[in-house]
């Protein structure tokens, strides 16, 4: 879409589909109420919409529609914007787009798009003798490339299709792919012979779709998923062409508070088994040409010790928080793996936070976070000074591409920032000489020129200094009081790194501000920074969100009636506090399938998640917890006042955070609120947490979201800014 300057009027078409809703019916839905009492700590909550939790019931589905219907209706004025959206959207990424090729042994790998498909394809190319053939290829399709899994044709009968990136045997003759055809992250595993195309009548139900192939080509490890919880507790071996009734179970993990999963060493000599739990982690090993041996224990778990493993070239290395709370890195050779034989090899630093490595033959990569920002240092095996990769902007996220072939001297990274769209570098790490290989192509006109990037500093409450990442079309004058859309997540030490985004770009364009606010509970920091944004500190999250808003008010970023909110899942619980504790300061907020039930969730250990997270939120049973969670709730914590604008969504099949918590949210807010402020509920009947799985449908959900933002903005704003 074209960007006018800020002063130019927006069309009439467009002001003529804001204009205010029509409805027949000018009533929302009210979900019925069936008090029921929740009693713990001589405490009895009243939840008259726990019925809700009952997905087979046919009034909870004809809620659900009847919230939709209510929607839909609300936004009906919207549509013609919506489709405008949509198209923008869509028109501005290539259709028929694909990765960069990986080289892994004989072939080069990739995924495509086609244009007009919904799916992706994965394909190979033999890599030839050549040396020409050897080098990083831009090529998009190949004549003579062969597909794996055109998606598309598996999806074509499903409403909901996912299949996970297909996992090639040793020999590159076979391929387990893992597939999704409900939304509940439930997988079947099968597997095909990529030589002669025939699929096995091996089929593997319930699982997660983590899977590893032993080096004999024949065996194969994959986790299952507890039928209740969905906890990843189990991992399993199948060898091919048996009934898989007959598998062995080979680990069992009997803690609930902990998830493991599978993977392979570096080296691929190991299969390895990670037990994860939010502060304690434990891993075995096994020799991966011995598939039916005992796994060894690396260290056996203990106290907050997180401690993660790989292998290469006769050793191991082990990122570490013993005595390190910002991690350290060391190093044991594969003969002793003793905790007395270990050496640093990257010593603990107060102001830098070791987020991972990657090993290389002749180098070791280590991946760092400094002042909020991801730094990525090449450590030559030699012992010769090492160096860092330089960006040259203020905010950015840069991170490890494929890198599949640990002897390469050529690190595959990626890197994007507010302003620059995903790019795919090649770095010779001897000659220091880096490749552009790919960057996305945004098409419509886009340059990275037309946008403008800060990084600045908001004060908290308690002295703590936040960091906020924004960026604004070059037209929009920052102090003019914008439209702003402020964003975080805010959990689990999860960073929220500035990312580029083609469909942000339609409101950029249309005068908003955007925002990240890095708040605690993230790592951004380093690891103090998510310690005081969880458990008895989560209130520190919140209010750094809040006084980020406020702090974009008071610069003249924006205004109250323009300042809009947006979080999804745990960040949706975020947004559902913020709205309990500042409505005045949001004009409309987005809580994509929010964590809202805080206290009933955590109590219930036969909900996914539950017993993992204890050590994020707190663990309810302890009296001392409970209040503190209850004092922040946002389903609890609903009470009579005028709350912003609010649009929320969900999925019927969410496995994450089950669709009930919204509902409940939602049904509570509309009994409870005052004022006249929109509230809507948008239930995907078809999909779970990580929403629509077809691309194009997707694009229509994001269409939805800005256009709920820009009917808001428009219609609230003072300036020219929305009037393009």
């Amino acid at each position: 879409m074209h960007r006018f300057s800020a002063t130019v009027i927006l069309c009439a078409s467009l002001l003529c589909c804001l204009a205010a809703p029509v409805l027949a019916d000018a009533n929302p839905p009210m979900a019925k109420q069936v008090p029921k009492e929740l009693t713990i700590h001589d405490q009895t909550r009243i939840d008259p919409w726990y019925w809700l939790n009952q997905r087979e019931d046919p009034q909870v589905i004809e809620y659900l529609e009847a919230e939709n219907d209510w929607t839909d209706a609300q936004m009906a004025h919207t549509e013609a914007l919506q489709d405008e959206l949509f198209e923008e959207i869509k028109g501005r990424i290539k259709q028929d787009d694909s990765t960069v090729p990986a080289r892994w042994k004989g072939h080069v790998y990739y995924t495509r798009y086609a244009d007009g498909q919904e799916y992706p394809i994965f394909c190979r190319r033999a890599v030839q003798a050549d040396a020409e053939s050897h080098a990083e290829s831009q090529t998009s399709s190949y004549s003579d490339a062969q597909v794996l899994f055109d998606v598309n044709e598996y999806a074509a009968d499903h409403s909901y299709y996912r299949m996970r990136r297909p996992l090639i045997s040793p020999n590159e003759q076979l391929a387990a792919f893992a597939t999704d055809d409900f939304g509940r992250r439930l997988y079947t595993i099968r597997v095909r012979n990529l030589e002669t195309g025939e699929t096995y009548a091996d089929e593997i139900t319930g699982v997660s779709g983590n899977m590893v192939w032993a080096e004999d080509n024949q065996t194969l490890f994959y986790t299952r998923k507890h039928p209740t919880t969905l906890r990843t507790y189990q991992i399993w071996r199948h060898r091919l062409g048996t009934d898989t009734d007959s598998d062995a179970l080979v680990y069992e993990e009997t803690d609930d508070t902990f998830n493991c999963w599978l993977m392979k060493s570096r080296s691929e000599r190991y299969i390895m088994i990670q037990s994860e739990h939010t502060l304690r982690t434990e891993y075995r090993f096994l020799d991966a040409s011995n598939p039916e041996g005992e796994f060894t224990v690396f260290l056996p778990r203990e106290g907050e010790h997180e401690y993660h493993v790989d292998h290469n070239d006769g050793r191991w290395l082990i990122r570490t928080n013993d005595q390190a709370a910002n991690f350290r890195l060391m190093s044991t050779p594969d003969t002793d793996i003793e905790r007395q034989t270990w050496t640093d090899v990257i010593p603990h630093r107060d102001d830098v936070l070791l987020t991972g490595f990657e090993i290389f033959a002749d180098h070791l990569i280590v991946l760092e976070r400094e002042n909020g920002l991801p730094r990525i240092f090449i450590r030559p095996n030699d012992g010769s000074d090492g160096h860092y990769l330089d960006f040259g902007e203020p905010t950015y996220t840069a991170y490890l591409g494929t890198n599949a072939e640990p002897t390469t001297d050529v690190l595959r990274f990626e890197y994007q920032s507010l302003t620059t769209p995903e790019s795919v570098f090649s770095y010779d790490m001897n000659t220091r000489e880096k490749t552009l290989l790919k960057q996305d192509e945004i098409l419509g006109g886009f340059s990275s020129a037309n946008y403008i990037s800060e990084r600045r500093w908001a004060p908290a409450r308690d002295g703590r200094k936040v960091p906020v990442s924004l960026v604004y079309h070059r037209d929009t004058d920052p102090k003019a009081g914008n439209p702003l859309l402020e964003y975080a997540y805010g959990s689990y030490g999860s960073s929220s790194d500035p990312y580029f985004s083609a469909s942000r770009l339609s409101l950029l364009d249309r005068g908003f501000v955007y925002a990240i606010a890095h708040v605690r509970g993230g790592q951004e920091m380093g690891r103090w920074w998510y310690e005081e944004g969880k458990l008895l500190n989560k209130k520190n999250t919140f209010n750094d969100f809040i006084d980020v808003g406020q702090f974009l008010v008071d610069e003249g970023y924006t205004s109250p009636d323009q300042l809009y909110c947006y979080g999804g899942s745990a960040g949706g619980l975020l947004i559902g506090a913020v709205v309990n504790m500042a409505p005045d300061l949001y004009d409309g907020a987005i809580a994509a399938v929010p964590f809202v039930d805080v206290i009933t969730t955590m109590l219930d250990e036969s909900i996914p998640l539950t017993t993992s997270e204890f050590d994020e939120w707190g663990n309810p049973l302890q009296r001392e917890y409970y209040d503190y969670m209850l004092s922040y709730s946002p389903y609890d914590q609903v009470s009579a006042q005028d709350y912003p604008n609010i649009l929320v969504t969900t999925g019927l099949h969410d496995s994450q955070v089950q669709y009930w918590e919204p509902a409940k949210w939602v049904a509570r807010l509309r009994a409870t609120k005052t004022g006249d402020s929109q509230l809507l509920l948008k239930t995907d009947m078809e999909s779970g947490h990580g929403g629509s799985s077809g691309r194009y449908k997707r694009y229509e959900d994001v269409a939805f979201k800005w256009a709920f933002l820009i009917n808001l903005a428009n219609d609230g704003a003072q300036t020219e800014a929305m009037r393009r």
